[in-house]
């Protein structure tokens, strides 16, 4: 379909159908709309924009080889796999984008992270692979790894398709090493019993559900499969301010101590987190080859001669691009990151942009 003979005939049809009603008399009236109307008065010229692409990063055989991702991740994160095939036939390694990669890389190193990028932009893979990762390292099935955290059931069930993809599609029997589940109310009393009888590497949830599974006795297995939790993710970080935010930073205070975790990494990830001084949101910044807004190393702040983050007095977590419209959300990692600290005792700071 060639788009431009397309609008030059839509064009034509309304231009036909506008002038059917416009009878005007006075002649140099009519001259100066016959002249408006073929100059395009009412239809402008069509608008080409162009979209750039995210810079490209290093593939998952190449993080492979570096020692930064376990060796079984290269059968894991492939493009073009299906549920019918098996093996790596008629698939390719994953390409990531900059941002994922310098993602992967920091939660490589143990340090909690949130990345700000645009939507559309692979945010949970910079999650979802370091999570698996660390499964395959520490070897699967011993109980629930990683929670992720979404504010809407949509999210979850989304998230639940992809991966699908990567950690069933390609293997024997859609049987993977890595096993997730979806626990958010939606489920029937079976599938809630058969996820507590045999609980998941990777659980995904809302923070409603979150904060029952600590309450229901009939959940307690859940919490118990959760002892020394790895990895906490809150997806959509931006959505938990003032008394949401509040109200989640004390579930996840209570999830740090329900599970007994005390190498907990915990990641947030949002596409509309506000940045710089003025609170303009920073959605896609990347697009524009600047630098990734992944914060986790806090180096350049430490150069300055600045506290890379004055939320967490053990230093795990460091600096992250937000800015004042997300206090509740810096308090609320904070929480899971630095320790059961009041959050009236938490001044909401504006920390460096980088």
């Amino acid at each position: 379909m060639d788009v431009f003979a397309l609008r030059d005939r839509l064009v034509a049809d309304y231009e036909e159908f506008t002038r059917s009603f416009i009878t005007v008399r006075d002649a140099r009236i009519g001259e100066v709309v016959d002249r408006e109307l073929a100059e395009g008065l009412l239809w402008p010229e069509s608008l080409i924009q162009l979209n750039p692409s995210f810079a490209p990063g290093a593939t998952i055989d190449d993080l492979a080889a570096q020692g930064v991702l376990h060796d079984a991740n290269r059968a894991i994160f492939r493009r073009g796999k299906t549920e019918a095939g098996t093996g790596s036939a008629g698939s390719a390694t994953l390409r990531l984008h900059r941002h994922q990669e310098d993602a992967i890389r920091v939660a490589a190193t143990g340090a909690n992270y949130v990345l700000t990028t645009g939507t559309g932009s692979g945010k949970s893979l910079t999650y979802i692979i370091p999570i698996v990762d660390r499964v395959l390292r520490e070897g699967p099935g011993r109980g629930i790894r990683a929670i992720v955290i979404y504010p809407m059931n949509a999210l979850a069930n989304s998230q639940a398709g992809e991966l699908e993809k990567f950690l069933k599609f390609g293997f024997p029997d859609n049987d993977g090493p890595v096993t997730y589940a979806r626990y958010t109310g939606q489920e029937s009393q079976e599938e809630r019993e058969a996820i507590i009888a045999k609980p998941p590497d990777i659980l995904l949830t809302n923070y409603v559900m979150l904060e029952l599974l600590l309450t229901r006795p009939y959940e307690k297995g859940l919490v118990e499969a959760a002892k020394g939790l790895r990895f906490l993710v809150l997806d959509e970080l931006h959505t938990y301010r003032g008394r949401q935010g509040a109200d989640v930073a004390l579930l996840v205070r209570r999830v740090r101590e329900a599970t007994k975790a005390t190498s907990l990494q915990v990641v947030g990830t949002s596409a509309t987190l506000a940045g710089g001084r003025d609170g303009r949101r920073a959605e896609g910044r990347d697009r524009r080859g600047r630098e990734p807004a992944v914060r986790g190393d806090g180096r350049a702040a430490e150069r300055r001669g600045r506290d890379p983050c004055p939320l967490d007095a053990s230093g795990t977590f460091r600096r992250f691009n937000v800015g004042r419209r997300t206090a509740g959300a810096r308090a609320l990692v904070g929480a899971a990151a630095g320790g059961a600290r009041s959050l009236r005792r938490r001044p909401a700071r504006l920390l460096d942009r980088g």
